[in-house]
C-alpha cells in the first residue's frame, strides 16, 4: 500500500535553481538529537543456530510494531524469565539495505493522512518509550511542533520517527536478507508433529543462502508493486509510483523541458505525482488516467473505521483509491483556470485529469511512448454532437500509481502445503466470502490457507504442534477486511 498523505501546497517546489539535490525536492529528516547508535531495545541477539521463538519476515511498520511491543512486554516484566534472565530469541529479516518507509513517495510537503496518536505504542501503552511524542521529546522539538497546531507530521518527519523506533532493534534484524522459502524443519514433538520452520534468506548481491530455524514465523513482507496488464513491466519508461522519487530524476533530468507524462491511477499517489510533477516541471504536459469517473475524498470520519468495520466496501474508502479532499480541491483549481483561460477543449490543456478512461494500447520507438486510452462507456461515446473514439497520447513517461499485489507469501511457504487443510476439512479460520465477492479463497497446491481471527495460518489438526505456527500480516483483506494493512491498526494494536 502507498502511504497516504496530502500535500499542503506550502513548501512543495523545487529550487530556484532547478532539481533539488537529491532529485524531486525530497528533504532528508534531520538525524535525531541522540545518536542512533546509543539506542538499545531490551531484545538479545541469538545465534543464528539456535532454535528462535519467532523470525518476521520483513521489517517494515507492521514487524516494527511487533518489535516495540515485545520491548515493552520485557519492560514491564511480562516476558522476562526472572529465574534464567532470558528473553524471546527474535530476529528480523529484511531485504532492503537499511530501514526505509515508502522512501520512493516521501514528496516534499506531503503529509500524513493519519493522527500520530495512532503510532507505533500510544494506543497500546501510552507510556512507552517509543511513542511519537516521546520521539519529539527525545529530539527537542516537542514544543516546536505542539506549536504548529496538527494532528499530521509531515511523511518525512514520520518516517524519520520510524527510522529512529527502527535504530534500537539494529541488534536483531538482518538487512539485505530475502526470505525465499518457509518450510518444515526436522524438529517435531512427541506426536510427530512439526514445531520449528526452516526460513531459508539469499544476500540479494551475493545470492548466498542462510537458514534460521523458528517456532513461529510472521511474513509482514508488504505489497509487490502492481503494472497494469496493458503496460509492459519492463521498459525503463514504464514505472511503478514506488520508484518516482528515486528514477523520475535520472529519466527526467531537465527541469525546463517539456516533458510529457501520464500518470495511471486514482489513489492518493497517482493525485500528488500529477501534482508533484506539474510543480518540478513547469513546462510539463501531465495527463491523470483513470477508470474512476472522479477523484474520491477519503472518509476520514470518526465513525469510518468502527462503525463500518464490517462493511469492506465501506470501509475500503479510508484507505484505497481515495484522495485528501485539500488534495482534489487544489487541483479542480487548476482545471478551472485551464477552462476559464483556454477553453473547453481539453485536449488543448496542458494538464488534464481524464476520468472514465482506460488505456488499451502502448507502443514505444525508442524514448517516444504512445499510450492508446479510451472511454469506458463504449469504443464511441457521443457527446453532445461530438464523437470521442479512442486517444493516442504521445509521452516520455509513464507512472502507473495502481497499488500492489499481495500474493508473494503464497510462493514463500509453498513448502507447508502438505500441513494445510484439505478444501473439505473444517477449522477455526474465518470464511474469505464473508467481506465480499472481490476476494477468491487463497491456495497452495490446491489447498486452502485459511487464517484465524489472530491471523495464524491454519493447519490440518496434529500437524504443527502448539506453541508454533505462521501468521501473516497485510494480506488478508478477503477475511480481516482492510486493517490488516491499514496502518492505524497495525500501529495501535501491535
Amino acid at each position: 500500500m502507498a502511504p497516504h498523505s496530502l500535500l499542503d501546497g506550502h513548501d512543495d517546489g523545487p529550487t530556484s535553481n532547478g532539481l533539488p539535490e537529491n532529485g524531486l525536492g525530497v528533504q532528508p529528516a534531520r538525524q535525531a538529537f541522540n545518536a542512533f547508535s546509543n539506542n538499545k531495545s531490551h531484545l538479545k541477539k541469538t545465534p543464528a543456530e539456535d532454535v528462535h521463538d519467532l523470525v518476521c519476515v520483513g521489517f517494515g511498520p507492521a514487524s516494527l510494531a511487533v518489535a516495540v511491543a515485545l520491548h515493552d512486554s520485557i519492560n514491564s516484566g511480562k516476558l522476562h524469565n526472572a529465574n534464567t534472565g532470558s528473553t524471546p530469541k527474535v530476529l528480523f529479516l529484511e531485504k532492503q539495505p537499511k530501514f526505509a518507509w515508502h522512501a520512493g513517495m516521501l514528496l516534499p510537503g506531503a503529509k500524513m493522512q493519519i493522527s500520530f496518536i495512532k503510532d507505533m505504542a500510544s494506543l497500546r501503552d501510552p507510556t512507552s518509550q517509543f511513542t511519537f511524542l516521546n520521539y519529539l521529546h527525545k529530539n527537542g522539538r516537542l514544543v516546536e511542533f505542539t506549536n504548529l497546531n496538527t494532528f499530521l507530521p509531515s511523511r518525512v518527519e514520520y518516517e524519520d520517527y520510524l527510522r529512529w523506533c527502527a535504530s534500537f532493534f539494529e541488534d536483531v534484524v538482518r538487512y539485505n536478507s530475502e526470505v525465499v522459502s518457509v518450510s518444515p524443519a526436522k524438529e517435531s514433538d512427541a506426536n510427530g508433529s512439526v514445531s520449528a520452520f526452516t526460513v531459508t534468506s539469499k544476500d540479494p548481491k551475493t545470492g548466498e543462502l542462510t537458514t534460521y530455524r523458528s517456532k513461529n514465523v510472521l511474513l509482514a513482507i508488504g505489497g509487490q508493486p502492481s503494472i497494469p496488464k496493458s503496460l509492459p513491466s519492463n521498459h525503463p519508461r514504464v514505472i511503478h509510483s514506488s520508484q518516482y522519487a528515486h528514477l523520475v530524476p535520472q529519466i527526467l533530468n531537465n527541469q525546463s523541458s517539456p516533458y510529457r507524462v501520464a500518470v495511471i491511477g486514482a489513489g492518493q499517489s497517482a493525485a500528488e505525482i500529477f501534482n508533484n510533477i506539474q510543480v518540478l516541471y513547469p513546462n510539463s504536459r501531465t495527463s491523470l488516467i483513470m477508470r474512476s469517473e472522479f477523484l474520491k475524498p477519503s472518509d476520514d470520519s470518526p465513525l469510518s473505521a468502527e462503525e463500518r468495520y464490517s462493511l469492506l466496501e465501506g470501509a475500503r474508502s479510508t484507505n484505497y483509491g481515495v484522495v485528501r479532499l485539500e488534495l482534489i480541491e487544489r487541483l479542480y483549481e487548476k482545471m478551472y483556470d485551464q477552462r476559464r483561460e483556454l477553453g473547453s477543449d481539453e485536449t488543448k490543456w496542458p494538464h488534464r485529469i481524464m476520468g472514465g478512461t482506460d488505456v488499451v494500447g502502448f507502443d514505444s520507438k525508442g524514448d517516444q511512448l504512445r499510450l492508446t486510452v479510451r472511454p469506458l462507456t463504449s469504443a464511441r461515446t457521443a457527446v453532445g454532437d461530438v464523437m470521442q473514439e479512442d486517444e493516442v497520447l504521445e509521452v516520455d513517461l509513464v507512472i502507473a500509481a495502481t497499488g500492489y499485489q499481495r500474493q508473494s507469501h503464497l510462493r514463500m511457504i509453498e513448502d507447508v502445503a502438505h500441513l494445510l487443510p484439505e478444501a473439505s476439512e473444517p477449522n477455526g479460520a474465518i470464511p474469505s466470502s464473508g467481506f465480499g465477492r472481490k476476494f477468491s479463497e487463497a491456495k497452495i497446491n490446491d489447498r486452502p490457507v485459511r487464517v484465524s481471527r489472530n491471523y495464524s495460518v491454519q493447519f490440518s489438526p496434529g500437524k504443527v504442534a502448539p506453541g508454533s505456527g505462521i501468521w501473516l500480516q497485510g494480506c488478508c483483506e478477503g477475511t480481516h477486511g482492510v486493517s490488516p494493512f491499514n496502518r492505524r491498526r497495525i500501529f495501535s494494536h501491535h
